[in-house]
């Protein structure tokens, strides 16, 4: 089960790393608001742990951004705001579950658990998200279907085929684009995401789209016009 921790206190980072790693959970981690959804649709976790105040963009902006954009990850809240009335706008705004800092990490450990069974089933009978041009998402796995038949794709092909399909024919710049599909690396070089693009239209053959450059702009994916 993949975790993503959003959280901009490092020593509460590490000890949730730590503790949820011991536990066989695979964690990854977030500590700045304005990177959140970029890492929430790249990393495609089972589910998210959301602190509140956070720099760059709040934690609510954040969920209200990943709600309106169709990413279901169940969420639960972590926030020093224990308030009534926190709790209820967390949960108006779309979270799944809340807990208050400071907070146990085996009650912590056991809501996780719970939410995941809770969407099981859900997950399981709608997995896959979307259909453009025969191209579908699976937002349990992270695969890429076309056709109903699974692509044949790297992670990063497959990081950036999903981000273009968020928003078919519109586009999306190669900034956006590199942290998305290289979102563990500090340091990138400029054209490394040429190089990736340049793959994944080639895989792009057999489907009725065009992954299309856009100077200046970016790339976009659009319905093939032959």
């Amino acid at each position: 089960m993949k975790l993503l921790l959003i959280e901009d206190n490092p020593a509460l980072q590490t000890t949730l790393q730590r503790s949820f790693e011991r536990r066989g959970l695979q964690v990854v981690l977030c500590g700045d608001g304005s990177r959140a959804l970029d890492r929430w649709r790249a990393s495609v976790p089972d589910v998210v742990l959301l602190d509140l105040s956070l720099p760059g963009q709040d934690g609510l902006s954040v969920l209200a951004a990943a709600r309106a954009e169709g990413l279901a990850t169940p969420v639960l809240i972590l926030t020093a705001r224990g308030t009534v009335g926190d709790r209820v706008l967390g949960l108006n705004t779309g979270a799944d579950d809340y807990l208050a800092k400071p907070f146990d990490l085996d009650e912590l450990e056991a809501r996780v658990h719970a939410l995941v069974r809770r969407v099981a089933p859900a997950r399981a009978a709608a997995a896959l998200r979307g259909d453009f041009a025969g191209l579908t998402v699976d937002d349990a796995s992270g695969a890429v279907y076309l056709q109903g038949e699974p692509m044949e794709l790297t992670a990063r092909e497959s990081a950036l085929l999903r981000a273009l399909l968020v928003r078919p024919g519109h586009a999306v710049s190669k900034e956006r684009l590199t942290e998305l599909v290289f979102p563990d690396q500090l340091e990138v070089n400029p054209d490394a995401i040429e190089v990736v693009v340049y793959r994944l239209r080639r895989k792009l053959q057999a489907a009725p789209v065009e992954l299309v450059t856009l100077r200046g702009l970016g790339y976009l994916l659009r319905r093939s016009s032959t």
